[in-house]
Formats: C-alpha cells, structure tokens, sequence
C-alpha cells in the first residue's frame, strides 16, 4: 500500500485547475504506478496487487475551487483508469468527508461531482481491464473493462479538450475483418443498443459543483436517495460522441472480447 499526490501540488496553487486537466502533466504518475506493480510482481501470487492507500489530487486538503467540482473528475476518474491498468486493486480517494477533496459537501454531506463518478465506476467497470488504444489526441482518454454486470464491456472516455468533439468508433484489433466487427450479428435488441452515461458540468462551467447526467441535473431525491442514474440507449453502430469538457460510461453488450467471454 502507498500513498500519492498525483498531482504534486499543494491545493492553494493557482495552476491546478490547468494540471488536472493537462495529459501530459497526469502520465507522469505512471511510471511510478508501473515500478510499483513491477516490485510486487516480484513477490508472487501471494502479494494480492498493489493499493493506492490515498490520494487526493493535492495536498494540503487539495484545492478550493476544483477539488469539489466537476474538473476534478479529468484526474480523479484517469487515475481509476490507469491504475487499475497496471494492476492495482485498491484506489482509495481522499477522502470521504473533511477538506476540499471530499467526496461529500462537508456541511450538506451532498455528493459532490466525484461521489457519482466513483459509483459509476463501481457499477460498470469489471475487474478484468482490457488493452486499449487510441491515436487521435493525448486529450482523449479512453480505458476499457468487461462489463461488471452484463455481457460485453465497459468503456471510460475523458475529453479533456475545451474544444474538440471526438467520435469515437469501437474495433477489436485482433479481429481481421473490422468492418465486421460494427455489423449486426444478432436479432437480440439489447445487443444493438449502447448503454451510455454523459457527464458534464452545470452551464458548462468545469467548476461547477452540480453533475449533469445526459443533460438532468443529480440531485438527491427527496428521501435524500441518491437518484436513479439511467443511460440513454444508442444505436451500437453509431460512433460515441464524446463532446468537450465531457466524461462518458459506455457499455457495449454485443462487442465480442473473448477475455470477457
């Protein structure tokens, strides 16, 4: 277990905001994410995967105005991306309740942008992490799981561009003939339509600390449950439309990934 301040800065710098949304400043973590799996690796079965024990996004209680926010999700959600690529079983956030990286507000206990983040993540994403590539742009991340609980997989797209929509079309690059690959191959209906969950923040302000999924504000009910969190259904051989300043869960039931099988 280790700790980490991904961001290697303290909450009060003005820069953060840029940092959390940078590639290139959040890949510098993952070297050390990879020399820690590749120590334990060395240990054997018995080591049981590598735990991020805590992490914030910055010290010192992390930042003011972004660590609550929508923005925080760029670095929050890549990190459960890219650790779990190299095979770390446990990220635990920093925290629950206390400081500006909360995931709860610390005086409403509302869940801030982050909560509802992490609980997608929870009910999506698999424990089996497929290898995943893209060359459109570094502003474009993109991982990939089985499905936790459906046939199919589990996609995580980040847009961290202001400005740039991406579309984003889905091919195993193991299959030969990938024209094949987006072509119906079942009367099954669930299996040609795509489960997808967009994020993006209220009035398009990344430092916004109310979450829009698919366009509805999410609020608590008024038992103070946390509301239901429906995809929109898409036609599976449309592209993803991954807009700027966006995060989206996609789940693709009928994409044939044989370690999912």
């Amino acid at each position: 277990m280790f700790n980490v301040c991904d961001c290697n800065i303290a909450g009060v710098d003005s820069t953060l905001i840029d940092k959390v949304q940078d590639p290139y400043y959040l890949d510098q973590i993952a070297q050390t994410y990879k020399d820690v799996s590749k120590n334990i690796e060395g240990f054997g079965a018995l080591a049981g995967g590598a735990w991020v024990g805590e992490a914030g996004g910055a010290y010192n209680s992390g930042g003011k105005y972004v660590s609550h926010t929508f923005v925080d999700g760029f670095w929050y959600l890549d990190q459960l991306g890219m650790t779990s690529t190299f095979n770390h079983k446990v990220f635990c956030r920093q925290s629950l309740v206390g400081g500006n990286y909360a995931l709860l507000n610390t005086t409403t206990f509302i869940p801030n942008p982050d909560y509802y983040g992490a609980l997608l993540w929870h009910r999506l994403m698999g424990k089996s992490v497929l290898r995943t590539t893209q060359s459109s742009s570094p502003y474009l991340r993109v991982y990939s799981h089985c499905s936790k609980t459906k046939p199919g997989i589990a996609l995580l797209l980040i847009n961290m561009s202001n400005s740039t929509t991406f579309e984003v079309s889905v091919v195993n690059e193991f299959n030969l003939y990938p024209e094949k690959q987006m072509s119906r191959t079942t009367d099954n209906d669930q299996e040609d339509q795509r489960e997808e969950y967009h994020l993006t923040p209220k009035d398009g302000d990344i430092q916004s600390d109310v979450l829009l999924l698919n366009g509805t504000p999410l609020m608590l009910t008024e038992s103070e449950d946390i509301p239901a969190m429906n995809p929109e259904l898409v036609d599976a051989l449309q592209p993803i439309t991954v807009a700027p300043d966006s995060i989206v869960f996609a789940i693709l039931r009928g994409f044939n990934a044989p370690a999912c099988a």
